[in-house]
């Protein structure tokens, strides 16, 4: 399968968890741009209903491609196993699918579940199914701004949400592999003709590059800054940092590896759309 042809800019969008109002800020910034999201759009920050909603909305423009985090896969666990107990009557599915949920609760999924009451498997909320229906795994972008599933014949960029699709040894799936794994778990060889890969899920204080890897979650949901990634496949991406509501402090808890990438900051104005 492959993407349509977006016809404009390709701008990456990592870890929002639920910052709606950076997303705002984003969509206000480049308002002609095709968004690629990174995943974890939900969960840990204040509006992840809002936030999904907007995702949606440029989907179904046309303006945005969706790619799956390893919240979204979270969520995903409980529900899927709840949909084949309705099929299928079984009480172990049933049981997987308490489990699930449990598990994404744990994982953030509580968040959630303060804007959402009731928020349970027999009354889960359509647009967060809607949305999973749509997400992807791993996507390779060329120079022409072309979305493709598989590996194309020219230059390209592979963008995932943690990794490279590689076989190891905890997740064998290469496409769970790319929901999950972290920069210590590599190295992670690229496929001939992919320039770099780019990728969120590691929290970095500054957008960071490990050999051709680069990650730039900066942990919007706390930080208030979010990096917006302009993909150019002849070079390294344009980076800018849209610094918001937050405290940026923070990001000096989180992991420091590889070397910085070359980004600017712009603040938002006092303006711009609540937290």
């Amino acid at each position: 399968m492959t993407g349509g042809l977006t016809g404009r800019a390709v701008v990456v969008l990592p870890d929002l968890h639920g910052r709606a109002d950076l997303l705002r800020a984003a969509v206000h910034r480049y308002p002609e741009a095709h968004f690629l999201g990174l995943g974890d759009a939900i969960d840990r920050g204040p509006r992840s209903l809002e936030t999904v909603q907007q995702l949606m909305d440029l989907h179904a423009e046309g303006r945005a491609t969706l790619l799956m985090g390893n919240h979204e896969r979270m969520m995903q666990e409980g529900l899927r196993w709840y949909r084949q107990y309705q099929a299928t009557g079984d009480m172990a599915d049933y049981r997987r699918g308490m489990e699930g949920f449990q598990w994404w609760m744990r994982a953030g999924g509580e968040t959630v579940r303060r804007e959402v009451s009731p928020l349970t498997l027999e009354a889960f909320p359509p647009l967060l199914e809607a949305y999973l229906a749509v997400l992807r795994r791993v996507v390779y972008v060329t120079d022409d701004g072309h979305i493709h599933d598989d590996l194309p014949p020219e230059p390209s960029i592979l963008v995932s949400h943690a990794a490279p699709p590689v076989k190891h040894a905890r997740h064998p799936n290469p496409l769970s592999a790319a929901l999950w794994l972290r920069p210590f778990e590599g190295p992670f060889p690229l496929p001939e003709g992919v320039s770099y890969s780019l990728h969120g899920h590691t929290p970095v204080p500054v957008p960071t590059r490990l050999g051709r890897h680069l990650y730039v979650d900066l942990g919007a949901y706390e930080t208030g800054r979010l990096a917006v990634v302009e993909l150019n496949v002849k070079a390294l991406p344009k980076v800018t940092v849209l610094c918001g509501p937050g405290r940026p402090e923070l990001g000096g808890r989180y992991s420091r590896f590889g070397e910085p990438l070359a980004a600017q900051a712009e603040q938002l104005p006092s303006s711009s759309p609540r937290f």
